[in-house]
């Protein structure tokens, strides 16, 4: 059968509802989260949990939680109407995108009447309902451009590799970059539980200074090489996979210093380039480059032993008192919950890619793809 075949089970027009689906579920369980971090002390309300509907307009409104209750809500709507469409009209995908909007914002923010850290708001709701409408309208005229024969669909085509599997790859690039927004991790630190889990980290400051920055090292650098050949697996034999690996760490490093800059100071932007990430970086890309060059069962495989040996490290690593002391000025307040929710992406991720890698490696038995 032809590759390009409509009917071919790699089609976009195929497969794009089923992996919006997917990734909706994924952002719901993300909102869901966020909306109720940091999901503790839950008590009786005493009334009903829906009573903020009818309450008076909040006392105190503030511009940031309203723009942060709508954008958390446009790639909700967006999906919504990737989800639906093109089995229905933009104008039916679009109002159902609003309608769960607005019956997800409701559950949640009554079930923050449960927590006494949370306060339901009647506001809150519209501007998650606001946010659903827009993202569903976005993704109800975004969905002809990303099926089969879409602008947006050929870019994707030229750069990625056919099926579903390079799709969840980019999915797990996506929530990789999320996850460098967390400015308490260390550079590409992913995968520390011991906050979640409630575990200690070890004390470090007995430990010499170049202790810590052989750790850094080792752990930026590992999962480097990682996330470069999970990427690789996904990028199409022709395309220039060099300069998309070089983009995607660029625009990691990117992301971090955004973070850094916007949730403490902009002279905390570059706190993250500490000697052993510098030393990791530069290890990361030679030994990256080299293993680039093996075949794809090899670089399967390195990655998964890169991930598990990096995830062990970060969290047997003493504490770094002295990126600890950066930290001291980091004033979470509005972005609380934001960062609750970086945290658990950052935690989970080298496991969600470890369950990508048995994945790729359970169809390569059905299908080698390379």
């Amino acid at each position: 059968m032809n590759a390009h075949s409509p009917t071919n089970l790699a089609s976009p027009r195929l497969r794009s509802p089923s992996l919006a689906k997917a990734y909706l579920v994924a952002y719901v369980l993300l909102v869901a989260y966020a909306t109720l971090y940091p999901l503790a002390g839950w008590r009786d309300p005493g009334s009903s949990a829906f009573a903020f509907v009818a309450a008076p307009w909040p006392r105190y409104v503030t511009a940031f939680d309203l723009a942060a209750n709508f954008s958390g809500y446009v790639p909700f709507g967006l999906l919504c109407a990737l989800a639906l469409r093109p089995r229905m009209p933009a104008a039916t995908a679009a109002l159902l995108a609003l309608l769960a909007g607005m019956a997800l914002s409701l559950v949640l923010e009554a079930g923050q009447s449960f927590l006494p850290a949370r306060i339901p708001s009647n506001l809150d709701v519209i501007a998650n309902v606001m946010g659903a409408a827009c993202g569903g309208i976005a993704g109800a005229w975004l969905a002809p451009r990303l099926i089969a024969g879409g602008p947006m669909s050929r870019l994707r085509d030229a750069a990625l590799a056919p099926g579903p599997a390079a799709d969840f790859a980019l999915a797990l690039l996506g929530l990789w970059l999320f996850a460098q927004l967390n400015p308490a991790t260390q550079l590409f630190g992913a995968g520390d539980l011991r906050e979640l889990i409630g575990a200690p980290a070890v004390p470090g400051e007995r430990h010499p200074p170049e202790r810590f920055v052989l750790v850094e090292a080792a752990i930026a650098s590992a999962n480097l090489v990682a996330v470069a050949l999970i990427a690789s697996a996904a990028i199409r034999p022709q395309a220039p996979a060099l300069r998309l690996l070089a983009g995607l760490l660029a625009v990691a490093l990117g992301v971090k210093s955004l973070a850094l800059a916007i949730l403490m100071r902009d002279e905390h932007a570059l706190a993250w380039l500490t000697p052993g990430a510098q030393l990791g970086l530069a290890g990361g890309v030679a030994v990256a480059l080299l293993a680039l060059r093996l075949p794809r069962t090899a670089r399967l495989v390195l990655a998964a032993m890169l991930l598990m040996a990096a995830t062990v490290l970060v969290n047997l690593a003493p504490a770094n008192p002295y990126f600890a002391a950066t930290l001291k000025v980091w004033a979470q307040g509005h972005f609380l919950n934001f960062n609750g929710l970086t945290r658990l992406v950052s935690a989970a991720w080298p496991f969600a890619a470890l369950g990508y890698l048995v994945y790729l490696a359970t169809a390569m038995r059905r299908e080698p793809l390379r």
